[in-house]
């Protein structure tokens, strides 16, 4: 399990508004791991993992984009069936309740990945998958 930061950024629904992010963070050189959009009506929400948080809020602070930076936990899964629940049932079992989460993996891969964030930060520190 590895602490990290999940950028929140709340953005028109309108072409290009994802491009405009990805372009910020593309010229200061910062690597996006995950990125998650999400829109209804007018208005998204991208929630994205940088590979060098500090670097991502520095590019973002100087291009105005609004954003709340939020801590998270990314954690390696085997890629097999069941190891999500498996992973979610430690964390309910710690009484960590989830505010977000998102998870990917490769098809044929050897592993998945999940970011979460939770609402009680040290429940989900104190919490083992």
């Amino acid at each position: 399990m590895a602490k990290t930061k999940q950028f929140t950024i709340a953005i028109d629904n309108q072409p290009g508004a994802v491009a405009h992010i990805a372009r910020t963070l593309g010229e200061a050189k910062v690597n996006i791991l995950s990125l998650l959009g999400t829109a209804q009506g007018t208005a998204g929400t991208i929630q994205l993992i940088a590979e060098d948080p500090r670097r991502a809020k520095k590019a973002l602070d100087a291009a105005r984009i609004s954003y709340q930076e939020i801590p998270a936990e990314a954690v390696d899964l085997p890629n097999k069936p069941g190891a999500l629940a498996q992973s979610l049932d430690k964390l309910a079992a710690k009484g960590v309740n989830l505010s977000s989460i998102h998870a990917t993996a490769a098809k044929g891969g050897k592993k998945a990945v999940i970011v979460y964030t939770a609402e009680v930060a040290a429940k989900a520190a104190t919490a083992t998958v």
